[in-house]
């Protein structure tokens, strides 16, 4: 049998992890997020959920989100992942695509003004 000198083992590329979007002395946002101290199947919905029982549960989970100091971060974050799934800072994912669509309408017509007045003041 023909055996192969030793060779180093090689170590694939693992992507780290995404970062919290904000991290301060207290530590991460979500360190202080409401919702941790509730069931998590608040904010996911269970396969084939009726319709009537995805509005409650959003419903439910858009009320502990109401009430959490860091709603802000968590939407931000939800926003710029982006997060496909559940409720996050007090919106569904339909929500966060509508939102995601405004912010990339008012990104491009704020680009359009800005080259608008360069061309102004450039002539």
């Amino acid at each position: 049998m023909l055996q192969l000198p030793h060779q180093p083992l090689q170590v694939a590329a693992v992507p780290s992890q995404r970062a919290p979007a904000r991290e301060d002395e207290a530590g991460p946002w979500h360190a202080e997020a409401v919702c941790r101290r509730d069931e998590a199947g608040l904010f996911f919905a269970p396969s084939k959920e009726p319709t009537a029982a995805r509005l409650a549960r959003e419903a439910a989970a858009k009320r502990v989100c109401g009430r959490c100091p860091v709603m802000v971060e968590c939407r931000e974050h939800a926003l710029l992942q982006p997060e496909p799934y559940g409720v996050w800072g007090g919106l569904t994912a339909a929500e966060r695509r509508v939102a995601l669509a405004r912010r990339r309408r008012r990104e491009v017509e704020l680009r359009k003004a800005a080259a608008t007045d360069r061309i102004a003041q450039a002539g």
